[in-house]
């Protein structure tokens, strides 16, 4: 069941007018991706709502001294940029509900919603709702989080997008007030 700009805004309060913005966006990417349940969406929309700061950014905050720890070094290499300071750790910063980052990245999820490497030459594209939301579904796709969404296992989910625990008290709250919305019974 589609979700309604009134649930997001429930949900996710801070959101304020992105959730009219983003509501027909999340719906056709949580379709596309099969987060098709209450438990799925309520976890999904959890996590896209601790990650974007309730809709409030598509594109990781943080100046160029932030950002070099993306441009040289082992994290740099792991994330697929070049080991230059050449200001792909800029070009690739997180982008997109659930922060999709490095040039890696930036590929696998440009072969999979459009089939050729057109994030590479414009990664700003994944600021835009559509694909904001559509690359977060992905990146809950690939990482076969439905499955973790039907079993309640939110930790798992978390770890599996933040690396690690992070916001983990925001994300419960956005979590259960998401399975409150959607009427997601307790179990």
């Amino acid at each position: 069941m589609p979700l309604t700009e009134q649930q997001l805004q429930r949900i996710m309060p801070n959101a304020r007018r992105q959730a009219g913005v983003f509501v027909s966006a999340l719906n056709a990417a949580m379709a596309h991706r099969q987060i098709d349940t209450p438990k799925r969406q309520a976890a999904f929309l959890a996590q896209v709502g601790h990650e974007s700061g309730q809709l409030q950014y598509v594109r990781e905050l943080g100046g160029d001294q932030y950002l070099s720890k993306y441009d040289t070094g082992s994290l740099a290499s792991k994330l697929g940029n070049t080991p230059e300071p050449d200001g792909d750790g800029q070009r690739y910063r997180g982008r997109g509900l659930i922060q999709v980052t490095g040039a890696h990245n930036y590929l696998r999820c440009s072969l999979a919603l459009f089939g050729d490497e057109r994030l590479l030459r414009t990664p700003e594209l994944l600021e835009l709702p559509q694909w904001a939301a559509e690359s977060a579904a992905w990146f809950w796709w690939v990482r076969e989080l439905n499955v973790l969404a039907d079993r309640d296992e939110f930790e798992t989910i978390t770890r599996k997008i933040n690396g690690g625990l992070n916001g983990l008290a925001d994300r419960l709250q956005l979590w259960e007030r998401a399975r409150a919305v959607l009427c997601v019974s307790s179990t």
